[in-house]
């Protein structure tokens, strides 16, 4: 699969990051593979990436469709943080498009930042509210 995950349950922290050619099947796949468990619930997340060579046919529509299950997704739990570390154009843009639509989302319980460093994303994730 084209985005590997861990899960770290010690710091409630679910760390993703895409490998080679992305497309939105794998985004689909992953969030609902990985926030369909209850045990994630709350938990931070930090996406990278860096090692993204392609995106495959990203659209507008799709993001919108992924912020949208995502924040259904979303179990009333407390409001955590995404951090997408994008630091390529495309990739960066894209992140931007999810960030805007998940934050329209009446449901969503996430706060997302969306950074070009992986140094950025960790600092998000780590400051406090």
């Amino acid at each position: 699969m084209p985005i590997e995950h861990q899960i770290d349950h010690e710091r409630r922290l679910v760390l993703a990051r895409g490998v080679g050619t992305v497309n939105s099947q794998d985004m689909f796949g992953y969030q609902r593979e990985v926030w369909s468990r209850p045990e994630v619930a709350g938990y931070d997340e930090l996406i990278d990436m860096s090692a993204v060579e392609h995106f495959e046919k990203p659209s507008i529509d799709r993001v919108m469709q992924l912020a949208q299950l995502a924040a259904a997704m979303d179990t009333g739990a407390p409001v955590s943080k995404l951090a997408i570390v994008a630091p390529g154009d495309l990739a960066f843009g894209l992140g931007r498009m999810y960030q805007t639509h998940r934050g329209m989302e009446e449901r969503s319980q996430k706060r997302v930042g969306v950074f070009r460093s992986l140094a950025e994303a960790q600092a998000f994730l780590a400051a406090e509210e």
